[in-house]
C-alpha cells in the first residue's frame, strides 16, 4: 500500500536531476506520474525505466515557457487520468556571470524556465484543484532565493521570484484547500554537478547531498494530511557554506 495510491502528479523537469528523483519517489509510492520537460529522449528513458517496475509514468515533452504547451500538458493529463492531485515545478535553467556581461537572451532563458514556467503551471492547476476541493503544488526554489552568490543575478532573481510566487499562490489557494510549498535545495548532486566533479570544476567540489534526499522531503510535503502544509523547507549539506554567506 503506497502513500500516494490513487493520486496523480505532474512533475516538470522530470527527465533529470531533482525532478527525476521526485518522480521516482512518487511513483514508488503508487502515484501515477506525468513527467514533462524539453528533452523528449530523457523523458522517454525515465518513463520506460520506471514503467518497467510496474509504475504508471507518462512522458509529455513540454517547454514550460510556452503557454500553449503548458495548457496541452494539463489537458492531456486530465484526459488520461481525470484528476490531478500534485504539481511539482522542477523545470529550470542555470546561467550567470558578471551582471554587466549577461545577455538579455541568457536572462530571459533563466527567468522563463525558473519563474514564468511555474506561474503558467500554477495557473493551469488552480481551476482543476479548485473544482476538486484541493491539491498540492510544490515549487523547487533554491537557497539562492535567500542568500545570493556572486555572478548569479539571473538565477538568484528567478528563485527569489519563485519564493514570492509560492507565497502568493499559497494565499490565494488557501480558501480552496490548495497547499502551495517551496523546497529550497542546497548543493545537490544532480547530473550537471556530477559531470562538473569529474571535470574538476572547483564550484562542484563543495559538499553535496543526494537527489534521493531531496526527493524524500518532496514526498513528505506531498503526503501531509490535507489540513497541513510545509510552506517552506531548506535542505542542504551540513557542511555547506550557507548561514553566514553572502
Amino acid at each position: 500500500m503506497g502513500q500516494l495510491d490513487g493520486k496523480v502528479a505532474i512533475v516538470t523537469g522530470g527527465g533529470s536531476g531533482i525532478g527525476k528523483g521526485i518522480a521516482q519517489a512518487y511513483a514508488e509510492e503508487g502515484c501515477a506520474v506525468v513527467i514533462a520537460g524539453r528533452n523528449a529522449e530523457r523523458l522517454s528513458a525515465v518513463a520506460s525505466a520506471l514503467g518497467a517496475t510496474g509504475a504508471t509514468v507518462v512522458a509529455i515533452p513540454t517547454d514550460v515557457t510556452d503557454e500553449g504547451q503548458v495548457k496541452a500538458l494539463f489537458a492531456q493529463t486530465m484526459e488520461r487520468f481525470g484528476r490531478l492531485d500534485i504539481v511539482v515545478n522542477s523545470s529550470g535553467a542555470f546561467d550567470g556571470g558578471p551582471i554587466d556581461e549577461i545577455s538579455l537572451e541568457a536572462w530571459n532563458n533563466v527567468i522563463g524556465a525558473n519563474l514564468t514556467g511555474p506561474f503558467l503551471c500554477i495557473r493551469e492547476a488552480f481551476p482543476i484543484m479548485k473544482a476538486a476541493g484541493g491539491g498540492r503544488i510544490i515549487n523547487i526554489g533554491s537557497i539562492s532565493a535567500q542568500r545570493s552568490r556572486e555572478n548569479m543575478a539571473p538565477y538568484t532573481s528567478s528563485k527569489f521570484g519563485v519564493w514570492g510566487l509560492t507565497q502568493s499562490a499559497a494565499l490565494e489557494g488557501r480558501p480552496y484547500g490548495i497547499a502551495v510549498s517551496c523546497l529550497h535545495p542546497g548543493n545537490t548532486l544532480v547530473e550537471r554537478r556530477a559531470e562538473g566533479k569529474e571535470a574538476g570544476r572547483r564550484e562542484d567540489d563543495e559538499p553535496m547531498i543526494a537527489v534521493e534526499d531531496m526527493a524524500r522531503v518532496a514526498l513528505l510535503m506531498a503526503t501531509l494530511p490535507p489540513e497541513a502544509n510545509m510552506l517552506e523547507a531548506i535542505v542542504l549539506p551540513v557542511k555547506q557554506l550557507y548561514i553566514g554567506r553572502g
